[in-house]
């Protein structure tokens, strides 16, 4: 079985994308896995707990600042430049709108390390940065939630930062107790098997995440293109933003990473926080939102090479 597992590890590009065309090619299979997405984003929350010793790779005192305050601009700073664009055109209502906010104010995402790797740049800023703005996210989403109308009074705001709060406290608590408790996690060939696990699951759920992109493509709703669109726009625009507002400064070694993280956002941890309502009609764009994080290796690599 381990063997098995780091196989899958190996090949995990590969069986993301397979995920992906499981999740289209078979609508019935998709939406069976949608009922259990969050489950499984929680569970993919607590092995990368487990896969990762966290407290080493905290960012020391000095280095903390730093990571507070990219924190800070990338969930709370952009969203609510989105939430006062889309206040200024009356797109707050619209799903695509709550769905471009909502990317803007997630944590980067777990897998934002491996697309940095993958891209050519040090994954150490994008591992230091998901570990900060993950513990982070209960307390930068707040503002975020206070102004979006899908959450309405603050109660329901405080209750969904809440519910947040413990699922990462639980999910990541356990990983971190675990990895230190059982010697095999410690070990590369533990290491190679969680990593295994992480790719098996992150495939099932791309194929649930995708459990509304199928249908939308065999009926030719005009819907999906338009959301396409606004999902490539947002992610490459603010990777290639980023990228190049950093290349020149003194950040510039973890440029890449930075770039990487800002388009690349943890968007499904939201659907236990959300209405059941809105969060059945974000699947669409969330699952458009999957095709340019997939793509970020082969348009991203060459852009942060050449950068």
């Amino acid at each position: 079985m381990t063997a098995v597992l780091c196989a899958l590890a190996r090949h995990g590009r590969l069986v993301l994308v397979l995920g992906l065309v499981v999740g289209i090619l078979a609508p019935g299979l998709a939406r069976a896995v949608a009922t259990v997405i969050f489950p499984l984003v929680v569970f993919l929350l607590f092995l990368s707990t487990l896969r990762v010793d966290v407290l080493r790779a905290f960012p020391d005192r000095r280095a903390l600042p730093g990571y507070l305050g990219i924190t800070l601009l990338m969930q709370v700073g952009l969203p609510l430049v989105a939430v006062a664009g889309l206040w200024m055109v009356g797109g707050m209502g619209s799903v695509l709108g709550v769905g471009v906010v909502l990317v803007l104010a997630a944590a980067p995402l777990t897998g934002s390390p491996g697309l940095t790797i993958m891209s050519g740049g040090d994954p150490t800023p994008a591992l230091r940065q998901l570990i900060v703005g993950t513990a982070f996210l209960p307390l930068t989403v707040l503002p975020v939630f206070w102004l979006m109308p899908v959450f309405g009074a603050p109660g329901v705001v405080a209750e969904a930062a809440g519910q947040l709060l413990l699922v990462i406290t639980i999910a990541g608590g356990v990983g971190v107790k675990l990895r230190k408790t059982v010697s095999f996690f410690q070990t590369v060939d533990g290491e190679r098997t969680i990593e295994g696990v992480i790719t098996l699951t992150m495939a099932v759920v791309v194929v649930g995440i995708m459990s509304a992109v199928g249908p939308a493509i065999f009926q030719a709703k005009s819907d999906l293109w338009i959301t396409l669109a606004v999902a490539f726009a947002l992610n490459f625009g603010v990777q290639i933003g980023v990228l190049l507002a950093l290349r020149c400064g003194t950040r510039r070694q973890a440029a890449p990473a930075l770039a990487i993280i800002a388009g690349n956002r943890n968007l499904v941890l939201f659907l236990g926080a959300l209405p059941p309502e809105t969060g059945a009609a974000l699947l669409l764009f969330i699952g458009c939102y999957q095709v340019p994080m997939y793509l970020t290796p082969l348009i991203m690599g060459p852009l942060i090479r050449r950068a």
